[in-house]
């Protein structure tokens, strides 16, 4: 039976959603073709009709996943706050791809990393619209720094084994993130919050 154009284009989509879980929870080593293909309801030997290569479905996946956001920040503090938080640490699946796959996408072909490196010029962009700073080279500055600090520390704190450090990790990147956007510089959380438990 011949698939409508409608349909094949609604199976790769499938394919790549697929394929943007996997890849986030398990690494692009240790997902197969198979895997996708299952997790898309498809079977295994229609791969090749969407996609020359593994490396060609890594780089669109990539694409796919990274895509522009519907709806760009409009508050630093607040995405911040959404971003490094307990909710998007435990959610690998289906979290920030830049954070699960920036450190396995160096050792990918140029197409992968060619789709890594506009979706990161393309986010801080946005960032610079509205990080603080007296001219666009601040506010440049200030959305480059505060990415790498929020990627970062999401890395940190799921790299961690032991939840308390983890959740430190994610406070303290918030309360440094907020005194830099304020200039004001904010007590140390864990400190503040290990002296509450004392004297509780």
């Amino acid at each position: 039976m011949k698939v409508s154009r409608e349909q094949v284009q609604e199976n790769k989509k499938a394919i790549l959603a697929a394929a943007g879980r996997l890849f986030r929870e398990r690494g692009f080593e240790a997902v197969t073709v198979a895997d996708v293909m299952k997790s898309a309801g498809l079977t295994h030997g229609g791969f090749y009709g969407y996609f020359k290569s593994k490396d060609d479905l890594i780089a669109q996946a990539l694409a796919e996943a990274l895509g522009p956001a519907a709806t760009p920040p409009a508050d630093l503090a607040a995405y911040a706050g959404r971003y490094l938080s307990p909710a998007h640490r435990n959610n690998v699946a289906g979290g920030c791809p830049v954070a699960a796959l920036a450190s396995e996408t160096i050792r990918q072909p140029g197409g992968a990393r060619a789709e890594m490196t506009v979706a990161l010029k393309r986010h801080i962009e946005h960032l610079s619209r509205i990080a603080p700073g007296a001219d666009e080279a601040d506010k440049r500055r200030a959305a480059i720094g505060t990415w790498a600090s929020m990627v970062g520390a999401m890395i940190l704190a799921r790299v961690s084994d032991e939840p308390e450090f983890s959740d430190d990790v994610l406070n303290e990147t918030r309360a440094w993130l907020s005194a830099q956007d304020s200039g004001t510089p904010k007590p140390n959380v864990r400190a503040k919050r290990h002296g509450a438990q004392r004297t509780g």
